[in-house]
């Protein structure tokens, strides 16, 4: 753990002060647009995404391009609307009838008018004529008809207000929901007007209620919510999707509920001060009906999909069909109608989340839905403290993991964390109706991720970067990765460390290079280096250097390989393998043929960057070392491919070895037995095992003086193997000691005074 601290603690640091920068932002900072906006941008997704049923209980009689072909321009005389009032209450049994749009004028299509002006001037002289007229203006009274259609009947009018400068009152507002009086001096944030334009005053006294129609815009003039209460002067008045859902649903008042001061406290919003409005309780039968509010006394509409007629969430039926009675019984009967136009001409199609061109009617129908349905979409209470601990587990989850994953790992853990983030704010919108602010949330990961990738290429890449150059030429290029995924472990300081290592040299290079030419030369050790290279860097092996035509290398470091010794005895042989394959094309060159010789040796031994000021090297040095030069040279005493130490054997016993002799080499005075590896143990040819065997045996005899058993065993070996330079060097020494016996404390080693 102190590892990791020391290796991440910077970048953790800084991913929690992220974290605890962007809790900052939920809390305590003022908003910023750009957040503003992407959260917009989200709730707008959320709301494309949900695609809502068609609700019966809500119809939109439509003053549509077909009604107005057939009935004519509106505005229609308010003896039409009379009659549609009419048939639908007693055709179609509606719950109620509300209109969005305004009566404010008095209907003038009867021609009324004009009888009463002749009356008063050309006909004026014919007698009764007057007195016709009068007796004619109820029948001609088309605002009169209206009002007695509306009369007795659940109906709702519309009604516009207003804080243009040169705006005017006119018309009738309904009465208030209630007063500022009502409100026992508490003050509400609410949307305020100076003036209005309302319907004539006998068919708003007529009417059940009314409601203003006003369209609360956003700043990028789309339209999310619809304010629900407004206040006039020191009244407060509904709006037509209230008043329409309390008289659909038979209500006779509105009562306000209050935020309590815990319930303020809990909440942890400003704007939500004590007192401030929390819901209001229409008092339906057969319990009350509750409707939370939002800032300014707001609901956000819950769009059920793109509107429209053929949007397929509300039934719309043609006005002209109504007064037709085409529409099917069950299409009306026991619904709230709300009468309202989609014809672009009458210009109420408004800028919505999911439709630039929706009915501003059916916003109404939307917000009576979740009024009757008791589901709004809103900010829960708690919203900040949902945010904080989204925001929390984000940073501290993603701020600890990224630096311990890869660049790939990093990409698809931020992207799951996206996911889940998207997945939850979905889910508790669509299931639990709140809508929590998500961007940032999203920008914390999509920071994280970017800080975490930038540090990597920043810092992690140089010293990946300085890591290749430093080792790129000595090991092969998965380790220098290897490597570069954790620079900080490795560096080219000298230090002890077990590791293994190898020389190989070629025999007779004096005499190759006698026979070949400079380039033919050059080209033969390109060739060999380039094979060796490519086996020892192909098992990990670290390339210390070239000598002429000798080769260095080691096993160990700078990368730790627990079976260095094994790794590389398997080279050994690959590499005489190669050789062997390689020697095919020399001959076919008409080159001299390959042969090389291979010392291994395992042991203690000090490696790191070496040299002089001049010119360094990362490099071994130490006794092992020099023993392992020494075993390369006498291989070809043996007439052996490669020759290892005791303790090279003992590290990798997976191998069959043969033991070669006990050699006291130049420089050193403890004798150290050599070998053989022939091939790994399971694989070694029984004829071959069988052969080793004899040798051992053997080599005991020679080793206990038995000298004419040891020479007839070596005879038939010689006999089955007469090119084997190992048999005919014993047979050499036993005719030596038997003219010169070694005497009785011989220990049986070989001392050699050359490297």
């Amino acid at each position: 753990m102190v590892r990791l601290i020391s290796k991440l603690g910077s970048r953790w640091a800084i991913a929690l002060g992220m974290t605890l920068l962007a809790a900052l932002q939920i809390t305590y900072l003022p908003p910023i647009p750009f957040i503003e906006r992407l959260d917009v941008l989200a709730y707008d997704m959320r709301m494309r995404v949900q695609k809502g049923e068609l609700d019966p209980r809500v119809v939109i009689v439509d003053i549509d391009e077909k009604s107005i072909a057939e009935v004519g321009r509106w505005p229609w005389s308010r003896n039409v609307i009379a009659k549609l009032i009419e048939t639908l209450d007693q055709k179609y049994f509606v719950k109620s009838v509300s209109f969005d749009v305004i009566f404010s004028e008095v209907d003038t299509s009867s021609g009324f008018g004009t009888l009463e002006g002749l009356a008063r001037k050309e006909f004026r002289d014919i007698s009764g004529f007057a007195e016709r007229v009068r007796a004619l203006k109820p029948r001609f009274d088309y605002d009169h008809h209206l009002a007695a259609a509306l009369d007795g009947r659940p109906t709702v009018l519309g009604y516009f207000l207003s804080n243009e400068p040169d705006a005017i009152t006119k018309g009738k507002l309904p009465a208030p929901a209630f007063t500022t009086t009502d409100l026992g001096g508490r003050e509400i944030d609410s949307a305020r007007y100076k003036a209005y334009a309302g319907n004539l005053e006998e068919l708003q006294v007529a009417a059940k209620g009314g409601g203003f129609m006003n369209p609360t815009q956003d700043p990028d003039g789309t339209i999310r919510r619809l304010s629900l209460l407004a206040r006039v002067g020191d009244q407060y008045y509904e709006s037509l999707a209230l008043a329409t859902a309390r008289v659909g649903l038979g209500a006779s008042r509105i009562k306000p509920i209050f935020f309590t001061e815990e319930e303020t406290r809990l909440s942890g919003e400003e704007h939500r001060t004590y007192g401030a409005l929390k819901a209001l309780h229409l008092n339906t039968k057969p319990k009350p009906t509750y409707i939370p509010l939002e800032r300014n006394m707001t609901a956000l509409i819950n769009y059920r999909g793109r509107g429209g007629p053929r949007g397929g969430q509300y039934r719309y039926v043609s006005a002209v069909d109504v007064l037709q009675e085409k529409v099917p019984m069950d299409h009306l009967a026991d619904t709230i109608v709300l009468v309202g136009t989609t014809s672009a001409g009458l210009k109420d199609l408004r800028p919505s989340p999911v439709n630039t061109d929706y009915p501003g009617v059916e916003m109404h129908a939307n917000i009576i839905s979740s009024i009757m349905d008791g589901t709004f979409k809103q900010e829960p209470d708690f919203v900040i403290g949902l945010q904080l601990t989204q925001v929390l587990v984000i940073g501290i989850v993603l701020g600890l993991l990224l630096p311990l994953l890869s660049p790939l790992l990093s990409i698809l853990a931020s992207l799951g964390a996206m996911a889940a983030v998207v997945g939850a704010n979905l889910a508790m919108y669509q299931q639990l109706n709140w809508v929590v602010p998500i961007a940032v949330s999203l920008l914390l990961v999509a920071a994280l991720f970017i800080f975490n990738i930038a540090w990597g290429y920043l810092f992690e890449y140089r010293k990946g970067r300085a890591m290749v150059n430093l080792f790129g030429e000595y090991v092969a290029p998965e380790l220098v990765a290897e490597m570069a995924a954790n620079p900080e472990n490795y560096n080219m300081e000298g230090e002890s460390r077990e590791l293994t290592v190898l020389f190989c040299d070629v025999r007779g290079f004096t005499t190759i290079s006698e026979g070949l030419d400079p380039n033919a030369l050059r080209e033969y050790i390109n060739i060999y280096l380039t094979a060796m290279s490519e086996d020892i860097r192909g098992n990990r092996g670290t390339l210390d250097k070239y000598i002429g035509d000798a080769v260095m290398a080691f096993w160990g470091a700078p990368v730790e390989l627990p079976d260095h010794a094994s790794r590389a005895v398997a080279t050994a042989l690959k590499m005489q393998a190669t050789a062997k394959a390689l020697n095919k094309d020399f001959i076919a060159r008409d080159w001299p043929p390959l042969k090389i010789g291979i010392g291994l040796n395992t042991g203690e031994m000090r490696v790191g960057d070496m040299g002089s000021k001049i010119r360094r090297a990362y490099t071994v040095m130490g006794d092992a070392v020099n023993l392992s030069s020494r075993l390369e040279g006498i291989t070809k005493v043996y007439g052996a491919g490669v020759a290892v130490g005791e303790a090279t054997k003992a590290a990798a016993p997976q191998f069959a070895y043969r033991e070669l002799d006990r050699v006291r080499v130049k420089g050193k005075n403890e004798p150290v037995p050599i070998f053989e590896p022939l091939a790994l143990d399971t694989e070694l040819d029984p004829a071959l095992r069988a052969e080793v065997e004899k040798w051992h045996e053997a080599l005991a005899l020679v080793r206990a003086q038995e000298w004419d058993k040891a020479e007839a065993l070596l005879n038939t070996l010689l006999a089955a193997h007469p090119d084997s330079v190992l048999y005919t060097l014993y047979l050499q020494r036993i005719a030596h000691f038997r003219k010169d016996p070694p005497g009785a404390d011989w220990d049986g080693v070989t001392t050699f005074e050359t490297k």
